[in-house]
């Protein structure tokens, strides 16, 4: 079976094909071991959907699934169009919804699902954090340096709250800073496309941002998000890391 390694804004995942669906657990968690397999943030797999152009079966590091990954989405919509399996212009379903992206060269946009504010009113050591969904779930809080963030409360709330953490940060250009503690990964990542449109939201609600805005995660890669109709899209570039011929009984 060929195989693909991609990196979105330092998010990485392998990614597949095939026509058989069932449980990747096990197959997740040997590829993305960095030390004894390929190494990445999560496994991608696309299946076949009879009104879609695909299904995916999303898998993080440890094993566990997710209902959508907004970096894991453009860097799918790219392998689809790169193998053949749809136009530049795609959809394809997801556990949180069908999902559109469009491709150019490089370039890949994708709507996210509609944004849901869970709650407002958590506060944890006196500080404000909004949990809202962007396809999962994520706290958010708005941040005066982003350069410290602090992994263990970030691993506490995680816990607690079962979500992602995120801080963000307005620059004086009006760009967002972002950096997040992913579930499934159990650490800071170098991007979450899902998490930097959690905190987009949260501040262009509290009108803090355009509805338009340049976001730097981690990685420091320019990406940028939008607002419109209640629908976030996402774009960026993605790459194709390299592709391999890989044998498991797991796959």
């Amino acid at each position: 079976m060929m195989i693909s390694k991609y990196s979105a804004s330092g998010n990485d995942f392998v990614i597949y094909h095939t026509f058989n669906k069932k449980d990747r657990t096990d197959l997740a968690i040997e590829l993305c071991d960095r030390k004894e397999g390929i190494g990445a943030d999560g496994l991608i797999v696309l299946v076949p959907h009879e009104s879609e152009d695909f299904e995916w079966q999303f898998y993080n590091s440890d094993g566990s699934s997710a209902e959508m990954c907004g970096n894991g989405s453009r860097a799918a919509a790219h392998y689809a169009y790169e193998n053949g399996l749809s136009s530049n212009k795609l959809s394809f379903l997801t556990l949180a919804g069908v999902i559109k992206a469009q491709v150019d060269e490089n370039i890949v946009k994708s709507d996210l699902t509609p944004p849901v504010i869970l709650d407002k009113e958590i506060i944890y050591e006196g500080v404000s954090w909004w949990k809202i969904d962007t396809g999962v779930p994520h706290l958010v809080t708005m941040v005066e340096d982003i350069n410290h963030f602090d992994i263990i409360n970030a691993r506490a709330l995680r816990q607690t709250y079962n979500a992602n953490v995120n801080i963000g940060f307005i620059d004086k250009d009006g760009s967002l800073k972002v950096r997040t503690y992913e579930r499934g990964v159990e650490d800071e990542t170098l991007a979450c496309g899902t998490g930097m449109a959690a905190v987009f939201y949260r501040a262009n609600t509290e009108g803090l941002c355009k509805d338009e805005v340049n976001v730097f995660p981690k990685s420091a890669e320019h990406l940028y998000l939008a607002l419109e109709s209640n629908t976030i899209t996402f774009k960026g570039s993605v790459r194709k890391v390299f592709e391999t011929e890989y044998s498991s009984d797991k796959l």
